[in-house]
């Protein structure tokens, strides 16, 4: 099974032998999903936003009673 990894100083795909993993997103399955890789995390970052869950730092909203 190969492995690809999105390597942020080059912008590009890389296979196993490629940059140190710090300064790379990965590993994933194709060639394809790691050329997505910048793509990937920003929409999962917007979902995290969006999640009160992973926003729990924050004052709930103020109730009326």
């Amino acid at each position: 099974m190969s492995e690809f990894w999105y390597c942020l100083n080059h912008k590009k795909v890389e296979g196993r032998d490629g940059c140190r993993n710090q300064d790379r997103l990965g590993p994933y399955d194709s060639e394809a999903e790691a050329s997505r890789a910048l793509e990937k995390a920003a929409e999962r970052t917007e979902a995290w936003d969006r999640d009160p869950d992973w926003n729990d730092d924050q004052a709930p909203e103020p109730t009326e009673d």
